[in-house]
């Protein structure tokens, strides 16, 4: 088993990185290869520590949901991490360029985010139903979000980007959102382009099979660590197709069906 001087080692060589902006060797080497448990474990010693800083969480963020970046990262299941306030750059969509000073190794990625109405939180596990999660959305929205690693060359496994806060970065959401009366989220399509150049293509079905089962698995997950979604939270449901590089000064800019276009762009 894994003790808590190595979680505590874990967390303070991925907090140092973030600080520092400064690589870090993977922290498999710590907890394993396989135990999530203690993995989610060094996750919270870090969001736990920028809480106390002052932030506040805003939702959670769904990793690896498409086979494309499955590939990317050589994992072969979802993970999740937590959204905080610190985390929202949306002031790019009005044409300021996001800041880079807090981003180590960015790369980007299109995908559709939910706003929750309702709590997820039933009284059984069993009752997280497809149903029951599509009743909790108030609307869908369109995202980008700029996954990062404090992990030198991306070089992670498993445990290495859940213990990363699943490589989170920054994000992004559009001004205007969608009621799911409206359209599927699985029958989206998407388009990422850099400096008018596509980068990344993909469909609401590459997530999972449907973004809204991936928001489904998230529930599931939430209820069983004992820290269920809850009203007004921001869920990114994960990836539409492959994420990208970017560099500073690039203009990117995601279309996904039934939305307006999201356009950013990044300081020099």
């Amino acid at each position: 088993m894994t003790t808590p001087t190595a979680v505590e080692a874990a967390v303070a060589r991925l907090a140092d990185a973030q600080k520092t902006r400064v690589p870090c060797a993977a922290v498999r080497d710590l907890i394993g290869t396989d135990d999530l448990p203690t993995a989610y474990a060094v996750q919270q010693g870090l969001v736990q520590a920028r809480l106390a800083g002052g932030v506040t969480v805003v939702g959670r963020k769904i990793g690896a949901t498409s086979e494309a970046v499955q590939r990317q990262l050589g994992v072969d299941q979802p993970d999740f991490g937590y959204l905080l306030s610190d985390m929202d750059v949306s002031y790019g969509v009005d044409g300021r360029p996001i800041s880079m000073s807090t981003l180590v190794q960015p790369r980007v990625e299109a995908e559709v985010a939910f706003i929750l109405a309702a709590d997820i939180n039933p009284a059984s596990e069993d009752e997280i139903t497809l149903d029951l999660v599509r009743a909790a959305v108030d609307v869908a929205i369109p995202a980008l979000e700029i996954v990062d690693s404090r992990i030198e060359n991306w070089d992670i496994g498993f445990t290495d980007t859940v213990a990363d806060n699943a490589s989170s970065g920054l994000y992004v959401v559009g001004n205007e959102g969608r009621r799911l009366e409206e359209f599927e989220p699985r029958d989206v399509v998407m388009s990422l382009t850099i400096n008018g150049e596509e980068r990344s293509a993909g469909t609401g079905a590459a997530c999972l099979g449907d973004p809204l089962e991936a928001l489904r698995w998230l529930a599931v997950q939430a209820y069983r660590f004992g820290d269920p979604l809850r009203a007004g939270h921001l869920i990114l449901s994960g990836a539409l197709g492959p994420f990208v590089p970017f560099a500073p000064g690039d203009r990117v800019s995601a279309s996904i069906s039934g939305f307006a276009p999201l356009t950013v762009e990044f300081e020099e």
